[in-house]
């Protein structure tokens, strides 16, 4: 290899990372476009080119699916905090663990492998034999519905916590011990703090997968409990106009906003790196 074909080398994989960069986000963000663009057709069924243009899709997402959207919103903070809950502690306990380790990290983290069909379905058999053994309305409640949202997040505030944790300098925790804290107070003035980023980042990801979660939720839904992603989906089963095209830009931005809100105070990509 000649010293002339080294920079001609280098200039063509600089030009290729380029282009798949640019490819990736021509991936990302042309449909977003293209559903922005749909969003604001004034036409009852879509066409191409419209006669006109209107935001009035986006003033009827509430009367439309404002009750749906309650129920996202209750199961999502309500998962959020369940795997929290859970999750914090585990990943603290997880990272201090020495034996058993990978088997407990692998049962935590086993909702991430299975597809998410097989946990609604297992789930709403669950809930009928419950249901048939104790004459409790358990299949279709609210209840059911969190704990199934709460178990497919809790992976992700798991992962992240871990992450965090990896990333903190575990001399702070012992010098803490030596000055006399005591455990509880170890964990609450250095543990937590040191965990902060991946907490946060682990209920951000916690309440998107929540509320954006359709082919489980499938199983769990009943009447008065529908949420907003299996809404969507009755809807389109009778209309085809931009109403849909507009809540999915809400949501877009809605998520957006929250990242980048978050992301001032606290640096998420540091903590999901």
């Amino acid at each position: 290899m000649t010293k002339q074909s080294v920079p001609a080398m280098e200039a063509a994989q600089r030009w290729l990372v380029r282009l798949l960069a640019g490819t990736g986000l021509a991936i990302i963000f042309v449909p977003l476009l293209l559903t922005l663009y749909l969003s604001v057709f004034d036409e009852t069924l879509i066409a191409f080119p419209p006669h006109g243009y209107t935001l009035r899709w986006y003033a009827r997402i509430l009367p439309e699916f404002g009750p749906a959207l309650r129920t996202s919103l209750l199961t999502a903070f309500a998962a959020v905090a369940a795997s929290v809950a859970v999750g914090v502690p585990a990943s603290i306990g997880l990272s201090r663990l020495r034996h058993g380790r990978g088997a407990m990290s692998t049962l935590l983290l086993a909702p991430l492998t299975v597809p998410g069909i097989a946990i609604g379905l297992g789930i709403y058999v669950l809930a009928v034999m419950i249901e048939e053994r104790t004459e409790w309305p358990f299949s279709g409640s609210i209840s059911v519905m969190v704990a199934a949202h709460a178990l497919i997040a809790l992976p992700w505030v798991v992962r992240l916590c871990l992450a965090a944790l990896a990333n903190a300098d575990p001399a702070a925790e012992e010098a803490a011990a030596s000055l006399g804290a005591p455990p509880w107070q170890v964990v609450r003035r250095v543990t937590l703090p040191a965990m902060r980023g991946g907490i946060v980042a682990g209920a951000l990801f916690a309440f998107i997968v929540s509320f954006e979660n359709l082919e489980m939720t499938l199983f769990l839904t009943a009447p008065g409990t529908t949420t907003l992603p299996i809404s969507v989906l009755q809807y389109l089963q009778y209309h085809i106009d931009p109403l849909v095209a507009a809540v999915a830009v809400a949501q877009v931005v809605l998520i957006g906003g929250a990242l980048l809100l978050l992301d001032s105070q606290v640096r998420i990509a540091r903590a999901v790196a």
